[in-house]
């Protein structure tokens, strides 16, 4: 099973700390490199101040072909992918990528909202999570209210490696890490970046090999999928390869894509719907799940 890699898209310039406001209505919805060895900071005493906004309800679904007919075919495994939990680093606009923040104390309480909702759709066969903390714990809460038997981590899931720009604000990485940066927002997908970091070509490889051999294991079945804002677009890319995402994948947003087991089409259902986080919100200028996430 494969798909076809589409064309590029421009990552935007580096983004100001000043909140700016999103709009919500508009939202549509080879192992990895190793990691670099750094020391995570702690948040800043002066995070930048942000406001946060209510959740919308459900945003329509994007699909190529009628979910009914898939479904009732048989052939598809119901892949529901989840963001991991806001971090600190979220919140105070800090490129992540395989640096392992946890989540915070609104990030817990985004995992406990999203398996609510999950507890009360058909149950999955299995939940799989990237093996960082921020995803690890999302997916761990998830399998606990919804009363699943274990998690099966796969580095696989993992975000982008950024190489030297992790750990870093990206409104600081043009002028502290030029050639990183230029390498970050370079056109060319098969762009690697200094430091160790991935291109969007490898990302791609390691995910969609990943979600791959999933499905085969799963066919017919429903499956979590719990991994990061790149990681999650580099999937939606590959399933809507003619649909480009224009909304922002949020923190335990929820989308879901209908996978052939046999022929490798996709059917795209949901895309970035947040509406169980109508208690918590999200942030509207936090860091990662737009082009620029990480």
């Amino acid at each position: 099973m494969s798909w076809p890699l589409p064309t590029t898209t421009p990552l935007p310039p580096p983004l100001a700390l000043a909140p700016s406001r999103v709009s919500l209505a508009a939202l549509l919805p080879s192992p990895p490199p190793a990691v670099a060895a750094a020391a995570i900071p702690t948040e800043p005493a002066s995070a930048p101040r942000i406001r946060r906004v209510d959740a919308p309800g459900a945003a329509p679904g994007m699909s190529s072909a009628s979910s009914a007919e898939g479904e009732a075919a048989g052939e598809f495994t119901e892949v529901v992918i989840v963001r991991h939990g806001e971090t600190s680093w979220n919140a105070s606009r800090i490129i992540q990528g395989h640096l392992d923040a946890e989540l915070n104390e609104i990030g817990r309480q985004q995992a406990v909202a999203v398996a609510h909702r999950l507890s009360k759709e058909v149950k999955p066969a299995a939940i799989y999570s990237s093996d960082l903390k921020r995803a690890a714990e999302t997916a761990q809460t998830i399998a606990r209210i919804c009363n699943l038997p274990n998690v099966v981590f796969d580095p696989a899931l993992r975000e982008r490696h950024i190489g030297d720009l992790q750990g870093m604000k990206l409104q600081d990485a043009a002028t502290q890490r030029p050639e990183a940066y230029k390498a970050f927002v370079s056109h060319k997908r098969n762009q690697q970046i200094p430091g160790g970091g991935e291109s969007l070509d490898q990302l791609s490889e390691r995910c969609v090999s990943c979600l791959c051999g999933i499905v085969e294991k799963h066919k017919g079945e429903r499956v979590i999928l719990v991994s990061h804002g790149g990681t999650i677009r580099e999937l939606y890319r590959h399933a809507s390869p003619t649909k480009p995402l224009h909304g922002k994948i949020h923190n335990t947003s929820v989308s879901v894509i209908l996978v052939s087991g046999t022929t490798g089409r996709c059917i795209v259902k949901l895309c970035g719907d947040i509406s169980h986080l109508q208690e918590t919100g999200v942030l509207e200028n936090a860091f990662g799940g737009d082009k620029a996430s990480a």
